[in-house]
């Protein structure tokens, strides 16, 4: 396997305002790619006050691996309130099978800044953060520019991550779907709204009637933001299954690999990844049989993580997370291999 490199990319999106800010639209991007033979890497641990995640070795803004010509990329997406580091356990195990792979922070729903009503209720906008990405590193980005496949990207997500890589090859959320289900007697989990950031449905109301931007952005929810470059999509643990109607998944015309934890309370499998799989046509499911939690798919957590963060660093005593965490990312790469 390849030596992996980790650099930060410190982008923006110019067409869309920053919704904290009077500055554009941030989109803070960890990149992780195959490195030089002669890069010197080093165990990456993240989190503050102390380190509460960790993945395996990087070498820190080391050189792109020369050998090949151009690199197949895929897109990461986290879930909700997480980051681009979070990403890191797979991500690292593409470029070490010779992907570029890269995770974009989304603006106002990540752990790097204050959580903002826009980023936690205003989902279909994370799509459109992949694809400036994808613009930017083909054409923009110094070290990357020149050296990428534009013929061979995938995108790949965890949680409402999973949520943004459906969007991204062709899936179209109604929130009106949404709610019917929400306010039905079939509503679950899902419904209650992000534990990361209680009380957020209590805004709605005073955002729809007060608030330009989050207006904007409502009416243009149920729109198309597929990019007809990505090839393939494998998503883990989505949700919002029951913000798409059968209709609205109907554009998804690319391979879609589901990987679902069968003991998710947090995003309850039969609503989410199972309905995917059924309705875009050609889904395939993996189902990881036993008490595999929603949080199996963060980073395997520190000593430090595992006491302040229990209930998304420890898992069952029958689940080993390093384990899952191997076959997941196995077939992931089994997966890009076959369709990019």
């Amino acid at each position: 396997m390849n030596k992996v490199g980790l650099r930060t990319l410190a982008l923006e999106d110019p067409s869309r305002p920053a919704w904290s800010s009077n500055g554009n639209r941030p989109l803070l991007s960890e990149v992780w790619y195959p490195a030089s033979d002669n890069a010197e890497e080093t165990i990456f641990s993240f989190g503050t006050p102390e380190p509460l995640f960790q993945f395996d070795s990087v070498a820190i803004e080391a050189d792109l691996q020369q050998e090949k010509k151009d690199y197949p990329l895929v897109v990461l997406s986290h879930g909700t309130g997480g980051s681009a580091l979070q990403m890191g356990w797979l991500a690292w195990y593409l470029a070490a099978h010779g992907y570029i792979a890269v995770a974009v922070n989304h603006h106002g729903n990540n752990s790097l800044e204050p959580y903002l009503a826009h980023g936690f209720l205003l989902w279909w906008e994370r799509a459109k953060d992949l694809t400036l990405l994808i613009d930017l590193l083909l054409n923009d980005v110094t070290e990357f520019k020149g050296r990428i496949d534009e013929n061979r990207i995938g995108v790949s997500g965890f949680s409402l991550g999973g949520y943004t890589a459906i969007e991204l090859v062709g899936g179209r959320c109604s929130l009106e779907h949404f709610e019917a289900f929400c306010t039905s007697e079939h509503r679950d989990a899902i419904c209650e709204g992000p534990k990361e950031f209680p009380g957020i449905m209590e805004e709605m109301p005073r955002l729809e009637s007060e608030d330009k931007s989050f207006q904007e952005s409502l009416r243009r929810h149920n729109e198309s933001y597929k990019d007809e470059r990505v090839k393939a999509a494998f998503v883990m643990a989505p949700a919002l299954g029951m913000a798409f109607s059968e209709a609205g998944l109907a554009g998804v015309d690319v391979p879609v690999h589901v990987v679902v934890p069968e003991g998710d309370k947090v995003v309850p499998p039969k609503t989410n990844g199972h309905r995917f799989a059924e309705l875009i046509d050609g889904a395939d499911i993996e189902v990881l049989a036993g008490p595999v939690d929603h949080y199996v798919f963060l980073c395997e957590a520190t000593e430090c993580g595992k006491r302040l963060e229990p209930d998304c660093a420890i898992d069952h005593s029958l689940v080993d997370r390093r384990q899952i965490h191997l076959h997941v990312g196995e077939q992931a790469v089994m997966f890009f291999d076959r369709h990019l």
